[in-house]
């Protein structure tokens, strides 16, 4: 373990998380999502709900500033309705450490499957709510003087 840092951050997430660049992408998907099928590189994070995720990731992660939204999630296919509650949830998390965080975009179920096959990571977790898929923008990370 480690100070300062979550232990809901395994080692290969906080290795992941570091090599990440500036405008690369993490989704963090539901228990659901065909993550060996659409991501090139893939953590487990299985028992873990996204909104702890996003509280342990977010104070290590900066989002992208440079893009109208670092924040993506799936539309409802037709005939669903999404859970307003999910996506509350969810900005807890977002504006607790980034509180100037555009709204979340939200895509086409196939174009997001099309965005998680070029994203640098697939995290699997736990998560059971219906469209809980979200993609994570890194931004630049601010430099810290001493």
């Amino acid at each position: 373990m480690l100070i300062g840092i979550s232990p809901l951050i395994s080692p290969e997430l906080l290795a992941v998380l570091h090599r990440m660049g500036h405008g690369d992408e993490i989704v963090l998907a539901d228990a659901h999502f065909p993550g060996e099928t659409c991501g090139q590189r893939v953590l487990r994070a299985d028992g873990l709900k996204i909104p702890d995720l996003l509280d342990a990731i977010l104070p290590l992660f900066a989002l992208d500033t440079y893009v109208d939204s670092p924040l993506i999630m799936m539309c409802a296919v037709a005939g669903d309705q999404l859970d307003p509650a999910v996506e509350a949830c969810y900005r807890q998390a977002i504006d607790k450490h980034w509180p100037n965080t555009p709204p979340i975009q939200r895509i086409d179920r196939f174009d997001f499957y099309d965005r998680a096959k070029q994203a640098f990571a697939v995290l699997m977790t736990g998560e059971t709510v219906k469209y809980g898929n979200i993609i994570l923008k890194k931004g630049v990370t601010p430099m810290v003087s001493k």
